[in-house]
């Protein structure tokens, strides 16, 4: 007697999400969609989740929709914006959160710009530059602080924390928003520590004195 087996699979399919923004309410996402979905038609992608919403970029991640999209993700992912400039402030935050979701290994598209981001050589080459891009600025905030406080020292002036002062940290507090970027997106203490050079425990207490 033949049985016939049914295999179900217990995998999780990857999810495809498409992320619109629009900074106030007199502007429209509707654009945005139309183009998303005309992408995702071409490549037979179908649309897992829409997030959306009205927010300036300026604000933290921590707060948008989009911070919390951000630690959704997982591998296999797909991440369709219709614009490179819909996903942060600045060209440092979004290579942060490009270089988040390569080590994700999330793909993502940006329609307007053409920009496609996965498992290949170009992603990989840009992911690169993404973190050496990451680490230079930080090593040359890093550097400007030493600049002031050595040219204070020369000039008389008494370094060192005044009492009460725990929370203004100036190694940390010049790295305040990364910080906060790196926390929505679910970083772990021990690698902000590693990513900003210092200890764990600095970062660990740095936060919980913010918190308190």
């Amino acid at each position: 007697m033949v049985k016939n087996w049914c295999f179900v699979s217990t995998l999780k399919p990857k999810m495809v999400y498409a992320y619109l923004r629009v900074s106030t309410d007199k502007q429209t996402v509707e654009n945005q969609r139309f183009e998303i979905l005309k992408f995702a038609q071409q490549r037979n992608f179908h649309i897992s989740k829409w997030v959306e919403e009205i927010i300036s970029s300026r604000k933290d991640l921590s707060i948008r929709s989009f911070g919390k999209l951000l630690n959704e993700l997982k591998d296999d992912d797909i991440l369709i914006v219709s614009e490179i400039s819909r996903m942060g402030r600045n060209l440092m935050q979004i290579m942060s959160i490009l270089n988040q979701c390569m080590e994700k290994q999330v793909r993502v598209y940006a329609i307007k710009e053409g920009y496609e981001l996965g498992d290949n050589i170009n992603s990989k080459v840009l992911a690169f530059a993404f973190g050496l891009s990451a680490e230079i600025e930080r090593s040359l905030i890093s550097q400007r602080i030493r600049e002031a406080l050595a040219r204070k020292k020369s000039q008389g002036v008494k370094l060192g924390r005044p009492k009460g002062s725990k929370k203004s940290n100036p190694i940390l507090a010049i790295h305040k928003n990364f910080i906060k970027e790196q926390i929505a997106l679910g970083a772990k203490q021990i690698d902000i520590a590693r990513k900003l050079k210092v200890h764990r425990h600095t970062v660990k207490k740095w936060i919980e004195l913010q918190q308190a």
